[in-house]
């Protein structure tokens, strides 16, 4: 007994079987994660090194250089980035899709301890590493306000409690706190004071290191008990530091305070950070590769309310990014647009079928093979998210498309006079091979995906997995489920229709039958003419496809932006948080957007120059703003630009978004050179001629060697006679201007430094290198410096105890450019150009513009060129394309080879493919799509739309020549009679794909290219496909007419024996 009869002797076991699968679908749904795209997340590892007051080349020279020697031997490194600013470098390693991140870490670590003999020992800590990639934008922010507590109290609460809380999450990759700095004891110098005290820089170093002191003391054995030995050896507050013993002169006591105002303060000066006007610190939370973002923010935003009640009552915490609102309402709205295909099919199988009992078995088998898919989708895990949900969206046709063939069938056989039982059973045991066919060939499509490695691979492989699942289930329901409703529900003899709706829907259909036949006798008339369209056809596919712009994703609308502000390099950092200002204004007052954060400093991009700043902005609800983000970046862009002395620059945030190394736009295009030098010369010429192109917008580099310094040229043989080292000398500077922590206090929750430094009157002026003075060797000194040098003010010398010699007496000062940051890209020098597309533009387009202003600048041979980040995942994805498509019509041509048992009826079959790929293409060009990853789906798809029409009439033609009809009235009869069935499954397949095309919402820049794709390729398709597919079906006769007889067995047109004819009925 086959599953047919089974099925329709059973109906309580079929019933209950399909109870099974909705059961088992629904508990998975509410199980699976939920995701705006399928977890693609690169394996990205950041290392961190930290030496302060090293400049930018002195950290890429000594610490990335021998750094990246090491990480570059590990295997799986796809791209290896380094940033060197001053006093920090950070190295981000980018690694295949496949290679497991706990291996990389455990790599990464071997060849951190391999490196540690290469590095100065000036880098006192290792370098360490964390599992999260710095240009993704973090998947929530947490700000916190206080009116009375100040910034460095607010970023103590963050570090010691929310920092350690929220990282201990499960799924969170890295928690950083910015805004501010940790509480600190400054001790401001005042060098004149110094001067007449003759106390030197380093001897108040070395007071202030040995006055905190923190050791074990032991303990004291007492009788029967045990005393633990505690002192008062740390200072903890500036009033402990203000009575500290410096040294002895003339036997007088130096204390601390005689030279310098201590007071509680924080490390860093130079770190800001508001948050929609006010000032705030920030917590900026980063998930780990894999962690599905739902459930990280669903669980951060569960541990707020008892943390802020522990807060104090001043303190004020606020989630100002949350991204779930919008990745819930994106998979809202592609819920909804889910449930209306369903009812869409439905609705136009009833109008099609005329018979609302017809009806009940597709309203029945498309929810439940829907359904089951969630069941399979929990087993892959897999997540809800935009792609899956399209899948299903896009398999409603196919599902609608396999009930319909077994219900017509077995609705002809009843109106033929048979039995509903026997015309149940009879009716779907003849279209068991087609069903098998078209399902089979439609897998076909998605079957060299499955293989694809790469971004692409990753991205389609879960859409085609899903969409595969609903298939099968839709599949086994239609030689089982379907067959048995029919059985039950249909009536021996139904009436006409009464339903006005219906009856002018058969109006329409006979008149379009009657002009359909009519012109395909015309087309049948002259086979050449239309063989000639074919052809026209053909070549028009591979001219369009070159035509039509090329993307690598739709660009999303996630409601959320990111940008950098970008001053001159010699801006001050009050300055610079004048201008942050400005710009946060400028953006709040913006009806579209509901919050800005931005920092300047460290706090998020350790040592970074304080000329860039990092803005995190959150929109309103699409429905609340009406306009996408790419329009309010639009219309803030001449605002913007009236801010003199900076640049911003924003971007919308995307869920995928590939490279290790943040920009600020969109797209990265990185120049790689041997020698620097070439690099700071052609870079900018580059990027002005990109910039007066049009093409592109946001034009900008991360080429940042414009900063100012002042040089100390020390006088070598005068320092050497006053006994003076190099060491000395850099270390009396370092005191005098490097923030130097010189002492660490150690708190239960946390340790804290003591930070010395000139005091501003005296750091912040151009007088400062002039009123700084050194300790010399006293004999050294009096050798070189007459009693009259002694008197002298411009060269004062204090020799009363220990010499005092001004820096000007031995070196000489001189200004002139430093790099603010140095960019490596493997182990070269590189320079990255970040870019907006303009209007109309794409990527194709870019990178001939890029490669134009390459030219126009004169850029020499050793300057190469390469796209990064997201480009470069578009340059594979558009060099897979013509690959994927290819594959997909070879795997689809093998399955149907093997099913007809020849190698000729394949070809009349994709005869079908060439105008639906010119419809597809023509819309995306019509409205201005681009050929995306999420297009191309769109055009895989209708290699197995298209195509099950040509098999529908196939299978019907040649039963038709088994009975003795010549090929001509076989194929005209084939086409006649299988009109109505090939026409509802295109209409339910275009109304399927219709919602996607039009939608609106939330996601619905992610959703159109696929609907665009699949509208565009039906409605060409099904107008040319239903003359060609029978011309082509003529001459590949005559063509096995003319190979003979010997070819015949090979070419599948042999006479099959009475038992396979008979499994081939016509339908």
């Amino acid at each position: 007994m086959n599953l047919t009869a089974a099925a329709i002797a059973r109906p309580v076991a079929t019933s209950l079987l399909m109870l099974g699968v909705v059961l088992a679908g629904v508990s998975a749904f509410f199980l699976l994660p939920t995701a705006p795209v399928p977890n693609i997340d690169f394996p990205v590892i950041s290392v961190s090194a930290s030496m302060p007051g090293a400049s930018p080349e002195t950290m890429a020279a000594s610490v990335a250089t021998p750094l990246e020697k090491k990480l570059g031997q590990i295997a799986g490194v796809t791209e290896m980035t380094s940033s060197s600013s001053l006093g920090s470098t950070r190295i981000s390693l980018q690694f295949d899709l496949d290679r497991n991140i706990d291996g990389a870490q455990r790599d990464i670590q071997a060849a951190i301890a391999a490196a540690r003999a290469d590095l100065p020992a000036a880098l006192r800590n290792n370098p360490t590493f964390r599992t999260s990639n710095p240009s993704e934008v973090p998947v929530a922010i947490i700000a916190l306000f206080s009116e009375r507590m100040s910034s460095g109290q607010l970023y103590e609460i963050a570090a010691n409690v929310l920092q350690q809380k929220f990282a201990q999450l499960d799924g969170v990759g890295q928690v950083t706190v910015g805004g501010s700095s940790l509480p600190a004891v400054r001790v401001e110098l005042n060098p004149p004071a110094l001067f007449e005290h003759g106390v030197s820089l380093e001897d108040v170093r070395a007071a202030l290191a040995s006055a905190n002191y923190n050791s074990p003391k032991g303990a004291i054995e007492v009788g029967d008990g045990r005393l633990t030995l505690y002192a008062n050896d740390q200072s903890r507050r500036a009033a402990d530091y203000q009575s500290l013993v410096i040294a002895y002169r003339n036997g007088a006591t130096v204390r601390l305070h005689d030279i310098a105002e201590v007071v509680d303060s924080v490390e860093d000066l130079r770190n800001f950070g508001m948050s929609n006007g006010r000032t705030a610190v920030q917590v900026q939370i980063f998930r780990q590769p894999g962690a599905n973002f739902v459930n990280v923010l669903d669980r951060i935003k569960g541990l707020m309310p008892p943390l802020a009640a522990a807060l104090p009552a001043d303190v004020e915490m606020r989630l100002v990014q949350d991204r779930t609102l919008t990745i819930r309402t994106s998979l809202h709205e592609i819920g909804l647009t889910l449930i209306v295909t369903v009812f869409l099919a439905i609705f136009i199988v009833y109008l099609s079928l005329k018979n609302a009992r017809a009806t009940i078995a597709p309203s029945v088998c498309v929810p439940v093979s829907l359904i089951g898919a969630f069941g399979a989708m929990y087993l892959l895990d897999y997540s809800i998210n935009n792609l899956s949900l399209m899948a299903l969206t896009i398999a409603t046709g196919f599902i609608v498309d396999d009930a319909i063939v077994v219900v017509e069938n077995v609705m002809r056989r009843i109106e033929a006079g048979q039995p509903a039982r026997a015309a149940a059973l009879e009716g779907a045991r003849e279209v068991v091979p087609t069903l098998v066919s078209m399902s089979l060939s439609l897998l076909a499509v998605f079957l060299p995906i499955l293989f694809m490695g790469g971004i692409v691979g990753r991205l389609m492989r879960e859409f085609a997995m899903t969409l595969s699942v609903a298939i099968l289930v839709s599949l086994i329901l239609s030689v089982t489920a379907t067959p048995m409703l029919c059985s039950r529900v249909l009536q021996d003899h139904a009436g006409p229709p009464r339903f006005f709706l219906l009856r002018w829907s058969e109006s329409a259909f006979t008149a379009l039958h009657r002009s359909y036949v009519r012109t395909l006798d015309i087309a049948l008339r002259f086979p050449r003419v239309t063989l000639g369209v074919l052809l026209a056809t053909m070549a028009l596919n591979f001219y369009l496809f070159d035509c039509v712009p090329k993307g690598f994703f739709p660009i999303q609308d996630s409601g959320r932006m990111r940008g950098a502000i970008v001053a001159d390099q010699s801006v001050s950092f009050p300055v610079m948080k004048e201008k942050l200002e400005q710009f946060v204004a400028i953006l709040t007052s913006d009806p579209g957007i509901s919050s800005a954060t931005a920092s300047i400093g460290g706090g998020f991009s350790p040592g970074g120059a304080i000329n860039v700043a990092e803005l995190l902005v959150t929109l309103k609800p699409l429905a609340e703003r009406k306009v996408s983000a790419d329009a309010i970046i639009a219309r803030l862009r001449p605002k913007l630009a009236r801010i003199s002395g900076a640049s911003m620059f924003l971007q919308s945030a995307q869920d995928i978004r590939m490279g290790g190394r943040p920009s600020n736009a969109m797209f990265q295009y990185t120049l790689l050179a041997d020698r620097l030098e070439d690099l700071r010369l052609y870079a900018p010429r580059i990027v002005e001629i990109l910039r007066r192109s049009g093409a592109l917008l946001d034009v900008s580099s991360d080429q940042q060697d414009k900063g100012l310094r002042s040089d100390v040229l020390i006088d070598r043989a005068k320092a050497a006679r006053l006994g003076l080292t190099a060491s000395a000398i850099d270390n009396t500077l370092y005191d005098a201007f490097g923030q130097r922590q010189v002492s660490t206090i150690f708190e239960p929750l946390n340790q804290y430094h003591v930070v010395m430094e000139s005091a501003p009157r005296f750091r912040d002026t151009l007088a400062a290198l002039d009123n700084l003075y050194i300790g010399a060797n006293p004999r050294a000194a009096s050798r070189i410096f007459s009693a009259r040098d002694l008197g002298s003010p411009s060269s004062a010398v204090n020799m009363a105890t220990q010499p005092m010699v001004p820096f000007s007496s031995f070196s000489n000062f001189a200004e002139g450019v430093t790099p603010l940051q140095v960019n490596h890209q493997g182990h070269f020098a590189a320079i990255t150009i970040s870019f907006n597309l303009g209007p109309g533009k794409s990527l194709r387009d870019a990178a001939e513009t890029i490669k134009e202003a390459m030219a126009k600048a004169g850029a020499p041979a050793t300057l190469q060129g390469v796209f990064a980040g997201t480009a470069a995942g578009y340059q594979e994805a558009l060099a897979n394309q013509p690959i994927m498509i290819a594959a997909a019509l070879a795997a689809v041509y093998i399955v149907l080879g093997i099913l007809y048992e020849s190698f000729l009826h394949p070809l009349t079959i994709l005869s079908t493919l060439p105008s639906a790929g010119v419809g597809a293409f023509l819309a995306l060009l019509g409205c201005g799509a681009e050929l995306s990853i999420i297009a191309m789906i769109g055009v895989l798809l209708l290699i197995g739309v298209v195509k099950k029409n040509a098999i529908i009439l196939v299978d019907f033609a040649l039963e038709a020549t088994r009975r003795g009809l010549s090929s001509r009235e076989a194929i005209r009869e084939a086409c006649v009679a299988r009109f109505r069935p090939i026409l509802i499954t295109t209409l339910v397949a275009l109304f399927g794909a219709l919602p996607l095309a039009l939608g609106t919402g939330e996601g619905a820049e992610m959703r159109r290219p696929l609907g665009i794709a699949i509208v565009g390729g039906l409605l060409v398709s099904q107008v040319l496909t239903l003359y060609t597919t029978p011309v082509v079906f003529l001459y590949i006769d005559t063509l096995r007419s003319r190979i003979g007889a010997g070819a015949f067995r090979w070419s599948g047109f042999r006479r099959r024996p009475a038992r396979e004819t008979e499994a081939h009925a016509p339908l």
